[in-house]
């Protein structure tokens, strides 16, 4: 078949719009703003227990730690809301957000975010709290299992096992602690003998894998998501009379802890990103598993509590900065409505 003059015409393309079009409100809310207001809540919960631990939780500094969980519950507010508003306005977006790494890992944080912000309510208003909670695990229930459908229809190399694995599938037992705490003992002790079990299967195929082949790079801050399991089944243990238990995780996430420690340069050799949110929650989860160990546990917990005031809010704020101007959005590629 022989070309035409029209055939090697180069292609039309549409001319570029100027103005550049804006995204609708909230259409491209990034899921990666939730792993640091995660961390956010976890710090503020964390420094609840650090001052019942000093005894200083009925002091003006126990006030200014209830004062500032009160103005993170705005900041979980406002956030949860721009990411219902940019899943009404077009429910595939899910999908194409469980199809990235920092999509998946931000709305697992995200119905997570909604069991720490029900722990939070906790002392305040106990029926709120229960709800909060309650629905935060069916959405989070309900987000594995469109994560399950999305990763059978991806290449097998996607569906490979990470430790963004915990977030989506061993998340629940965030949940399991405020349960717990409003007398759902018996759903709490459900929830922490599946979580144990999925989690160490998650430890156990991670550990074989890393000793196999290097994580790339950039994706290297999601090995602190290792700790988060350890710490928060250590505190769920406390809370179902399984103390042994609650020491031994404990023991387990400090040697994880020192491992990361041993490795953060590896794991930080791609510099700042908004990944670093991976680092929050996990540390301030351990922190506040520490102390609700008490005795000579306290100290390392407070150690990691002071430690965790700087680090957190420095990396939250670097991270939540990227949202104004769709900047967050265009760097962990989150879909838009």
């Amino acid at each position: 078949m022989t070309e035409t003059a029209q055939d090697r015409r180069p292609r039309a393309y549409p001319a570029p719009e100027f103005p550049p079009r804006k995204p609708k409100l909230f259409a491209r809310t990034p899921p990666a703003i939730f792993p640091s207001i995660l961390g956010l809540l976890g710090l503020g919960l964390a420094a609840r227990k650090g001052a019942e631990v000093l005894g200083l939780d009925q002091s003006p500094l126990g006030g200014l730690v209830e004062a500032a969980l009160g103005g993170l519950m705005i900041l979980w507010l406002f956030a949860i809301t721009a990411l219902f508003a940019k899943i009404l306005r077009r429910v595939g977006v899910l999908v194409e957000d469980l199809r990235v790494l920092p999509g998946r890992s931000g709305l697992s944080a995200a119905t997570m975010s909604g069991m720490a912000a029900g722990a939070v309510l906790v002392p305040y208003a106990p029926g709120l709290a229960l709800g909060l909670v309650v629905a935060a695990l069916v959405a989070h229930g309900l987000m594995a299992l469109i994560l399950i459908a999305t990763l059978a229809r991806m290449a097998p190399e996607a569906r490979s096992v990470s430790p963004v694995f915990h977030l989506a599938f061993v998340a629940f037992i965030l949940g399991a602690l405020p349960l717990a705490q409003l007398g759902a003992v018996e759903a709490a002790t459900a929830i922490f003998w599946v979580t144990l079990t999925v989690a160490s299967a998650i430890w156990a195929v991670s550990l074989l894998q890393l000793l196999r082949t290097n994580p790339p790079a950039p994706l290297r801050p999601f090995l602190a998501i290792h700790l988060a399991p350890a710490a928060l089944l250590s505190l769920v243990a406390g809370e179902i009379g399984l103390p042994s238990l609650a020491l031994g995780l404990a023991v387990f996430g400090m040697v994880i802890l020192l491992a990361l420690l041993a490795a953060a340069r590896w794991i930080t050799v791609a510099g700042f990103s908004p990944l670093w949110g991976a680092f929050t929650f996990p540390l301030t989860a351990f922190s506040a598993a520490l102390l609700t160990l008490g005795g000579t546990w306290e100290w390392p917990g407070l150690v990691l509590l002071v430690l965790a005031l700087g680090i957190v809010p420095a990396i939250a704020w670097n991270v939540l900065k990227l949202w104004p101007g769709n900047r967050l959005a265009t760097k962990t590629n989150a879909a838009e409505a």
